[in-house]
């Protein structure tokens, strides 16, 4: 049995680790490679570094980060953020990322994820699909749904629809798809596990699970009955709610294979 993935998500702006809502009224949580390194040291299996920098100077700032934590931690990492051409991701890759990871402008040009595939490798590729669906009426379960598939930060609706769009990446390189549901994310409420079981079943690739964890019990129900590959998460260990080590020890208890 393949072991499943704990991925801390860390956003950073200018070389700092941030959180706050949709981008909005950040905190500093710490320096990007100590807080890695402290991740790696406690267990975390990969990190995912978001650069929310807009600037061209931020993004210079992100590729010297991108060095900085490729020379400081032993463990994969994927980075995403602004990345919209083969030179973006290539600048990236060549600075020591792991992964790539592409949201809004693979939607936009689907072709990159080919073009990245190509020169890379697809296990350089994670599409990030952030999708929504409009409420159910009583008495319509949520595998009935149907989601549209959003760009910007989930905040503008697009014409591709998420079990369409996931396949069409990972037919064309995509080594990973992460998804988000806007529904759940923030909400701490729990992850859509029918939609993620749904996803792993007409997908061949692995499927990263992204927003809604508010326990040890979301994730162990995201990686267990929703069929994900791996479970990525911030706030609950950025603030200390739980630790990795305890994490994977509750994950241990209800019978999902993890790493050490």
């Amino acid at each position: 049995m393949l072991s499943k993935r704990i991925i801390p998500c860390l956003d950073v702006k200018e070389g700092r680790t941030v959180k706050g809502i949709h981008f909005e009224d950040l905190q500093d949580v710490g320096d990007a490679v100590e807080l890695g390194q402290h991740y790696a040291r406690t267990g975390a299996d990969e990190l995912v570094y978001l650069d929310i920098s807009a600037t061209r100077e931020g993004r210079n700032t992100f590729t010297q980060l991108v060095s900085r934590i490729a020379d400081g931690i032993n463990i994969p990492f994927t980075v995403g953020g602004g990345i919209s051409t083969i030179d973006d991701a290539a600048r990236l890759l060549d600075a020591g990322a792991d992964k790539v990871s592409i949201n809004s402008a693979a939607i936009a040009h689907p072709e990159l994820i080919d073009q990245i595939a190509t020169r890379y490798g697809s296990q350089f590729v994670v599409v990030a699909v952030d999708a929504r669906h409009e409420p159910l009426a009583d008495g319509v379960d949520e595998s009935q749904a149907h989601w549209t598939v959003c760009t910007h930060g989930g905040t503008q609706p697009t014409q591709r629809e998420l079990f369409e769009w996931t396949h069409e990446a990972q037919e064309r390189g995509a080594g990973e798809i992460l998804f988000t549901s806007m529904n759940h994310d923030g909400t701490r409420k729990g992850y859509p596990c029918t939609t993620f079981a749904r996803l792993a079943s007409h997908l061949r690739i692995p499927i990263i699970a992204s927003g809604g964890a508010g326990s040890a019990a979301d994730i162990a129900h995201v990686l267990g009955e929703g069929r994900a590959d791996a479970a990525l998460a911030a706030s609950i260990f950025h603030y200390g709610e739980i630790t990795i080590p305890q994490l994977k020890e509750e994950l241990r208890k209800q019978g999902i294979c993890v790493r050490k």
